[in-house]
């Protein structure tokens, strides 16, 4: 499903879609935002302990588990930028834009997702599900 548009969002939600083990969701805009899909992708640029960092956490039974920080972002403020997000069975690896892979646990062992939200300052210029 691509969805060619440029839009200036501070939110977005996809509902009852159907991503899939193997399936990639792609995301190309400008940052300050974060993805949630079971997987919470938040790259920050003022962040209080490590300044630009990428968090990456779910929830288990609806409380926080514990993140992962990634000290190395290639991701800049008010830049263009693509990344890839693939459920690949009890991981998500998420592929940033110099190729760097971070890999989180599906801890809920999800087969399938139905529901992705994208929110802060951000302008979508395409996204796909493939």
């Amino acid at each position: 499903m691509a969805m060619p548009m440029e839009l200036e969002l501070t939110h977005v939600e996809l509902k009852h879609v159907e991503l899939r083990d193997g399936d990639q969701f792609k995301v190309k805009g400008r940052i300050m935002f974060q993805i949630d899909l079971a997987l919470h992708f938040n790259p920050r640029f003022n962040d209080d302990t490590d300044g630009t960092v990428l968090v990456c956490n779910s929830k288990i039974a609806g409380c926080w588990g514990d993140e992962k920080r990634e000290i190395h972002n290639p991701l800049q403020q008010g830049s263009i930028f693509k990344i890839v997000l693939k459920l690949m069975g009890d991981m998500f690896e998420v592929e940033m834009p110099d190729r760097q892979e971070i890999q989180f646990p599906n801890r809920e062992g999800l087969d399938v997702i139905t529901y992705i939200r994208i929110k802060g300052d951000l302008k979508i210029i395409s996204f796909k599900i493939y």
